[in-house]
């Protein structure tokens, strides 16, 4: 199959509900710093958080004599870029681990980005594989941005993105080695996105995803699950009902872990980023500790 083959025969505005409209003049209106500065980095912008023990010493002031409290907001400006790199050091180590599950992969291998956002890990799974990725955002502005990346990393090549609904591609059946999503699983309904991956995926094919769910055995959602709901506009979906809805549509899972402890860093640093919080943090930090959200990564294989 050439490039040109994964053509998707979809229209060309995705057929879409009224709540997925509001998500995609959302995405097309947001210009969060914390998502814009970080990509500006390297060129790798995500949309997700990040994992792993966070560097502290990016909080200290450049000179101890300048400031004696290292979160006083008058510490040196440098202490900012300090932190923006490491809050984005911290997101590329959670891409990696997603796309460290996706293998093993191809250069002639296809991977399918549900939900990609900005692009960035479409760009990391190419850069590890060297395989082909097609990525969908329901987002005209997020696709527009991430296929100028590409263009500019000359890789358009192998890495495209499409304005596509993630539930109806039109991309070819059977067609792709690898797929996931990135916290976008909670945008949608789980039945019609895991019939679309099982659709895509070849037999044998991987689906990995990494997502915040709420936890069943707390009961109903919590109080900070609503409230990050109403902040991401989204509908965060119960642990159980991943698995419930993978057995349906014939994706099995292989690994899952638990990620909750090593997301816990990133959003303590992220909310002393005074040039970044967006005001959920503590609400994140919050929902963690009392055990109601859980941060999770799955593994399945299309059988």
């Amino acid at each position: 199959m050439t490039i040109a083959d994964a053509e998707p025969t979809a229209a060309p505005v995705p057929s879409q509900s009224t709540y997925q409209s509001r998500v995609a003049d959302y995405w097309n209106a947001e210009e969060n710093p914390v998502n814009l500065e970080l990509g500006k980095i390297d060129d790798l912008y995500h949309h997700h958080y990040g994992i792993g023990e966070a560097d502290w010493s990016v909080l200290d002031p450049t000179d101890a004599a300048d400031v004696t409290d290292p979160t006083d907001p008058s510490s040196p400006a440098d202490r900012q870029e300090r932190i923006t790199t490491e809050l984005h050091r911290l997101e590329q180590a959670q891409a990696d681990l997603l796309a460290s599950h996706l293998g093993p992969l191809t250069p002639a291998d296809r991977v399918f980005d549900a939900g990609c956002g900005r692009g960035g890990g479409s760009v990391v799974a190419h850069l590890r594989y060297g395989c082909h990725a097609d990525g969908v955002t329901i987002s005209r502005k997020q696709a527009d941005f991430a296929a100028e990346q590409a263009r500019k990393r000359h890789i358009d090549d192998k890495v495209r993105y499409h304005h596509l609904n993630m539930l109806d591609t039109g991309l070819p059946s059977g067609a792709y080695a690898a797929s996931w999503n990135n916290e976008s699983t909670m945008y949608v309904e789980l039945d019609l996105l895991f019939a679309e991956h099982a659709r895509l995926l070849r037999r044998g094919g991987r689906y990995v995803t990494i997502t915040g769910c709420y936890n069943d055995t707390y009961g109903r959602a919590s109080r900070e699950v609503s409230l990050i709901n109403a902040h991401y506009i989204c509908d965060i979906h119960p642990r159980s009902e991943y698995f419930r809805a993978m057995a349906r549509h014939r994706l099995v899972p292989t690994h899952v872990e638990d990620l909750t402890a090593a997301a816990t860093p990133y959003w303590q640093l992220r909310k002393q980023a005074d040039h970044l919080v967006t005001g959920i943090e503590e609400t994140f930090l919050t929902a963690y500790g009392n055990g109601s959200f859980q941060y999770l990564l799955i593994v399945a294989d299309r059988v």
